[in-house]
């Protein structure tokens, strides 16, 4: 039986591209600010909608006269810079399909993902980027051409937009609904990465049911864009829905300067992987932390909000937990909030990896109004989410127009106007995925409450199943361990072992808060990963934690490292989930010696 706000929302978008939505928004938005960036004098450049319009057309021009016909791939490798917006953007006046890759791959990864799209042209952002593209271009014998924004390519962005302006009105319908708007790789941790189809129907229809997820008015709200581009959240939380809604969007080109960019510009609305929202925790706690008597205080009033919250949430709450949590909040949280620049915040989403639960309360509980969203490429990003009535451990239910069930083995399988088509030349993956009836498998495991909540239990593929025959969610326990004073990240280990280990690494904020605090000289994590008193924290920690856990499931020992994960990295994909893979692999020995005699 079809879905009834699927059906709605099928005739609502049918006919809509990329390229009519963005110029509705132009046409109503036109004055407003659309792209901001960072100047050489430190302040800020923005340009309006219907700048960002002009300048597309220009792109678009620059792109018509190299040759980008209908059904060409454009490959874009670049950070968060207003310039992406353009040629993205100017891709689908052309009907053509961007394609944007990690900013960090390598000469290989580079041929394979501009091989397997068959690019004919690829834009780089500068000639750090270049030097990457140009070993790959001997193995394309597709592509034709090979720019940059600024570089020494084969033309820069000031030559593409020396070509006159191509008309966007009558250049719109070059696009059609169930054209290719763009493929989004996987991040690999699986195998290779597959190339998820998403049309201009996909991204229209998908953009309409996040819009009906909240009765806010998104218009005009600050976002920031700093995650990559090639990853389906970025590309739908600011890029997609910035052209859509008309977002006022800064764009970030380094992770490192959030904190400061969030204190700056109030953004209202900010999506962010767990390990974002996980770092700006940390910081709170380790600036506390010199103050015994301040942190302490702290920690209890986020004790009492924690109780009051969540009946605040769902419109239960007595006139008396009113009083006492605003109470709270002028006299404690909305400082805090000043100082993380999210005063102003009024829609704060995590996904793309589990986040414990209790930091997700433990920000609703400081007024930050966080909720958990849960989807993939294969479904455009969003699957499940609600921004209001949170039910933490949970990742919401089901977005409007999609349907969410779960399969008899505990997959969760979706349906509706965001699922791909498939993948890019791969219709054996493509029938794994999809199956003859339209659902899409997921492949994590789940529950569903009776108001149609979502828990994700863990990944099919990701269940440790220990020599005893018990299979073990590693996510679960994972954020448990990250809840040890000093841990900031963690991979559980166990999978035919006699007992669930796990290798830990510290918080770099929490550690310097600690070193200060304890007079010890802080030198590096190495250093500190060796310290008697720091190893002593986090055993007892981990007893502390595993608590709740039955003798078979819980972390019995743990290492820590000597250094950080960074995303994009061995350990880490670019929006920080786990490659178990390859932490198996790096950390082989320190793996066994976790289960020596």
């Amino acid at each position: 039986m079809a879905n009834p706000v699927d059906q709605e929302i099928r005739e609502l978008v049918a006919g809509q591209t990329v390229p009519t939505e963005f110029l509705k928004t132009v046409a109503a938005r036109g004055d407003a600010p659309a792209l901001n960036w960072r100047n050489d004098d430190g302040g800020w450049g923005t340009w309006t909608f219907a700048e960002y319009a002009q300048k597309v057309a220009q792109v678009a021009a620059g792109l018509d006269a190299q040759g980008v016909e209908a059904g060409d791939r454009v490959v874009l490798m670049m950070r968060n810079i207003p310039q992406f917006h353009l040629l993205d953007m100017a891709c689908y006046f052309l009907g053509a399909t961007p394609v944007s890759i990690y900013n960090s791959s390598s000469v290989d990864q580079i041929a394979y993902l501009a091989g397997h799209c068959q690019a004919k042209l690829a834009v780089a952002e500068d000639n750090s980027f270049l030097a990457r593209f140009r070993p790959a271009r001997a193995k394309l014998p597709d592509l034709e051409f090979l720019g940059a924004v600024d570089g020494d390519g084969d033309f820069d962005l000031d030559e593409l937009m020396d070509n006159g302006e191509l008309d966007l009105v009558a250049a719109a319908s070059k696009a059609a609904p169930d054209d290719l708007a763009t493929v989004i790789y996987t991040s690999g941790t699986t195998g290779p990465p597959k190339g998820v189809q998403i049309s201009h129907f996909n991204i229209c229809w998908t953009v309409e049911s996040l819009r009906r997820c909240t009765d806010r008015q998104v218009e005009g709200m600050r976002a920031i864009s700093y995650l990559p581009m090639a990853h389906i959240a970025e590309r739908m939380a600011t890029h997609y829905q910035g052209a859509f809604l008309g977002l006022n969007t800064f764009c970030l080109p380094d992770l490192a300067d959030l904190a400061a960019t969030m204190r700056e510009v109030k953004p209202n609305y900010l999506f962010g992987v767990p390990r974002v929202w996980e770092k700006f925790h940390a910081g709170v706690d380790a600036a506390l932390s010199a103050d015994a008597e301040k942190k302490a205080g702290f920690d209890q009033a986020v004790a009492a909000a924690s109780d009051i919250v969540f009946d605040l949430v769902w419109d239960r709450a007595t006139d008396e937990q009113r009083a006492t949590y605003q109470a709270l909040d002028s006299q404690v949280f909305s400082g805090v909030r000043a100082l993380l620049g999210m005063d102003e915040m009024q829609i704060a989403v995590t996904g793309a990896a589990p986040i414990p639960p209790e930091l997700l309360t433990w920000y609703r509980a400081i007024g930050v109004p966080l909720s958990e969203i849960y989807g993939m490429s294969e479904n455009s990003g969003p699957m499940t989410w609600t921004p209001d009535r949170i039910k933490p451990g949970t990742v919401g239910p089901a977005c409007p127009g999609v349907e969410v069930t779960l399969a008899d083995d505990g997959e969760i399988i979706c349906r509706g106007g965001n699922v791909t088509s498939g993948y890019l030349n791969d219709p054996e993956k493509t029938a794994e995925a999809l199956d003859a009836e339209g659902w899409l498998h997921t492949g994590d495991i789940g529950e569903i409450d009776d108001d149609g909540y979502v828990r994700i239990v863990d990944r099919k593929k990701e269940l440790i199943i220990t020599a005893g025959g018990k299979n073990i969610s590693p996510a679960n326990l994972e954020a448990k361990l990250k809840q040890i004073p000093l841990v900031g990240q963690a991979c559980a280990i166990g999978d035919q072992r006699p007992f669930v280990s796990a290798l830990v690494v510290l918080d770099p904020d929490q550690a310097r808060a600690w070193c200060e605090a304890n007079g010890v000289e802080f030198t590096s994590l190495a250093v500190l990963a060796d310290n008697t008193q720091v190893i002593e924290i986090v055993n007892q920690g981990l007893e502390d934690v595993m608590a709740g856990f039955n003798n078979a499931e819980r972390v019995k020992k743990v290492t820590i490292l000597h250094e950080e994960w960074l995303p994009d990295s061995e350990e880490l994909t670019p929006t920080s989930k786990l490659k178990r893979r390859g932490i198996h692999a790096r950390y082989a020995d320190e793996i066994e010696a976790l289960y020596a005699p």
